[in-house]
């Protein structure tokens, strides 16, 4: 269990290749599926498929990929406890250290008019749960999402590996996909879509009864009037590059624990 695992499963391939042999020089074990797997191979890089890693082929026509206990028992173990170290070695399960994970192309295929068939099948449901689970264990696991970030990814990799505080910031809210995956959620409630929009930056489906005595209704009626509640905002996709270290700036008393944890 010393070689460090990176699994890697992207629908956007740019800047890839660099990096993807950047980890390779560095020893990772390059861990893929489908297409990047393809990819992967093509450019003379040695990976091992998810499917002969899990001993599970992939299924129904790719929608059942990484959803195994294999992948998330290396995603999600704490190696600080005894007892996870254990049941990894019982059951012959490596930690996986990085994941490298984009999500399919929701939006663009909305924006370009596909059916709603095709729409559906543009639901991510493996990737939105590797990010989650490799975020959940930031201290052992480091997760990326941006192409953008492979360059200093690797740079720091490179320079002796990835802190805590490292970890932590490619895990946060502010650089994980976190609204992308909720927008991609409420925009598509199966198999119909709603026919009217919510209000900007409403979430369709957190809303609570508003003043009953506004309903208007005649005594029999049962209905309700419901006003929108606004849900948090996340804007991930106007972060600056990581490059720029501006998220590494904390106010003085919150800084977490210089180089607590393992490097990865």
């Amino acid at each position: 269990m010393d070689t460090r695992i990176a699994l890697i499963s992207v629908s956007d391939k740019s800047g890839l290749e660099p990096f993807a042999r950047g980890l390779h020089a560095l020893g990772f074990e390059l861990l893929s599926t489908g297409g990047t797997a393809r990819a992967l191979r093509e450019w003379g890089l040695p990976v091992r498929e998810v499917s002969d890693y899990t001993g599970f082929p992939e299924i129904l026509e790719g929608r059942v990929k990484t959803l195994h206990p294999r992948i998330h028992a290396g995603l999600l173990a704490n190696l600080s406890l005894e007892a996870h170290r254990q049941t990894l070695e019982q059951l012959q399960i490596s930690p996986i250290a990085l994941v490298v994970v984009n999500l399919y192309p929701f939006e663009q295929a909305l924006r370009a008019g596909a059916s709603e068939a095709e729409l559906i099948e543009q639901i991510d449901i493996g990737g939105p749960t590797l990010i989650r689970a490799a975020a959940k264990n930031f201290e052992h696991v480091a997760v990326v999402v941006r192409p953008r970030d492979y360059e200093w990814v690797l740079q720091r990799l490179q320079s002796g590996g990835l802190s805590r505080e490292e970890r932590a910031l490619l895990a946060s809210p502010r650089v994980r996909p976190c609204r992308r995956i909720r927008r991609t959620d409420c925009e598509l409630v199966p198999p119909v879509r709603p026919r009217r929009r919510p209000a900007r930056n409403a979430d369709p489906h957190l809303s609570a009864p508003a003043d009953p005595a506004l309903r208007g209704e005649p005594p029999p009626a049962r209905g309700v009037l419901h006003r929108t509640l606004r849900a948090p905002q996340h804007d991930c996709d106007r972060t600056p590059d990581l490059g720029q270290g501006a998220f590494l700036q904390q106010p003085a008393g919150r800084r977490s624990r210089a180089g607590a944890g393992a490097r990865v």
